[in-house]
């Protein structure tokens, strides 16, 4: 490009700029003229000292929205706010202290979630008089494919050309809008803002100074809100109902909150909290809730002990714990060990007191069934509703030998899972088995309220 076609280039944009900045100006112009005219509509013939008004409130419009005027006036309001995309006002709406324009740590892993990864296409917020946002909306006019904000920031000549024939004028324009990136006062947190003392040692801290990452949530928020309310994903959503298919899937979002800054008047938080209506998503971060398999009765087995019991995960690690243990301490009898070995074992005890609870969750009865082949002391032990039906189960109920044939059984069980050929179990060990168990059936016994 030759210097004739740069300068007919630069032309064009000026052009193009004012064009667009005369356009803004008349749309926020003429809702206020449209006002008067209203107001106008209204008088009689004998007010002809508001007419009068009303036509100086219309020339003081017109005069205020000419080009240079409005700039002018913008230039020195733009003080008043700043962009950002960290914001401290989200805490509470009466923090005084530093918002920032910051890109996010670069130098975290890929893993990590934060500002970084949407700072190149994210909105920045704006921060600071409510009054003054109109002059962030004038930035943000787009003209061959910039904002009028990243042409003042690159010092671009066809902005400075737009804005006034004045170069010293539109000049000290152009840097007053650059500057709406800077905090405006020295950083300082206050006494309103979240703040976090990080310990250091030797009684040194750092006072860290926790900001609401608002274009971060911004990103989010609008994501969620095109998964939920897009044409895209209503239609997704109705095709499921109806059991058909349909070309795009749609996101769920289970038991979201959403927490509101800034009540009637969202716009005083930030610029951006304004559009979300004052909204930010809050996804659950609560442990799921688990639908546990149904509970199956023992059947087809003569004893739980056999493979229902023994089967379980939590039980096989138990074991293979305790034999491990065992192994290593035979040839050693003090009281840390023998205070190690009841603690394994009263785990491997809850552990059969949590399947026996489980079994008891069934409708009483499931025992009688012509398929259970379990022996009648162990259905005394696990389908104990059935007595409240069944008199001739009762009456064994009410008897103790039940209680005794489980504990043995879960002695001898529990010795043939522990034996290997370099560790014997015996009738002592046997013995101590049993009797861990034994205290426990009876308290169970008096809780289903079979004793008299």
């Amino acid at each position: 490009m030759d210097g004739t076609e740069a300068v007919g280039a630069v032309e064009s944009t000026v052009i193009e700029i004012r064009a667009v900045i005369k356009g803004f100006l008349q749309e926020r112009l003429q809702p206020k003229l449209d006002e008067i005219r209203k107001k106008e509509e209204k008088l009689i013939e004998n007010e002809e000292d508001k007419l009068q008004q009303l036509k100086m409130d219309r020339q003081q419009l017109l005069d205020s929205h000419e080009l240079e005027t409005w700039i002018t006036d913008a230039a020195r309001r733009v003080g008043q706010i700043q962009q950002v995309t960290h914001a401290i006002k989200f805490t509470h709406p009466d923090a005084r202290g530093t918002s920032l324009e910051a890109p996010g740590n670069q130098n975290v892993d890929r893993f990590t979630v934060g500002t970084h990864i949407i700072y190149e296409n994210c909105r920045s917020d704006v921060v600071g008089n409510a009054a003054a946002l109109d002059v962030y909306k004038f930035l943000r006019l787009e003209v061959g494919g910039k904002t009028l904000l990243e042409r003042a920031i690159e010092n671009d000549p066809a902005l400075r050309a737009a804005f006034s024939g004045d170069k010293n004028q539109a000049q000290s324009w152009m840097s007053a809008f650059a500057n709406i990136t800077s905090s405006k006062n020295r950083s300082a947190s206050h006494k309103l803002a979240k703040q976090v003392y990080w310990p250091l040692g030797n009684g040194e801290y750092h006072l860290l100074a926790p900001l609401f990452p608002t274009s971060l949530v911004d990103v989010v928020w609008n994501t969620i809100q095109k998964d939920r309310f897009s044409e895209t994903a209503k239609a997704a959503r109705n095709a499921r109902r109806a059991g058909s298919s349909y070309s795009e899937g749609y996101r769920e979002y289970p038991d979201m909150a959403i927490q509101k800054f800034g009540g009637t008047k969202p716009q005083n938080i930030s610029q951006l909290n304004s559009d979300r209506h004052g909204e930010n998503y809050l996804l659950s971060s609560c442990p799921p809730t688990w639908a546990s398999e149904r509970v199956r009765p023992p059947i087809g087995v003569s004893s739980v002990f056999d493979g229902w019991f023994g089967r379980r995960k939590s039980v096989r690690e138990l074991i293979r714990i305790l034999r491990d243990f065992l192994t290593r301490v035979q040839a050693i009898n003090n009281v840390m060990i023998r205070n190690k070995r009841a603690e394994l074992i009263s785990y491997l005890r809850d552990e059969l007191l949590q399947f026996a609870a489980e079994i008891h969750e069934l409708p009483g009865g499931w025992s009688i069934s012509k398929s259970c082949r379990l022996n009648m002391d162990e259905q005394c032990w696990l389908d104990p509703w059935r007595a409240e039906n069944d008199e001739i189960f009762c009456s064994l109920c009410r008897l103790d030998s039940w209680k005794d044939a489980v504990c043995k059984r879960f002695a001898n069980w529990l010795n043939a899972r522990l034996t290997t050929s370099t560790l014997r179990m015996g009738e002592n060990e046997a013995r101590e088995w049993q009797s861990v168990l034994a205290g426990e059936l009876r308290m169970i016994h008096m809780e289903i309220g079979i004793n008299d």
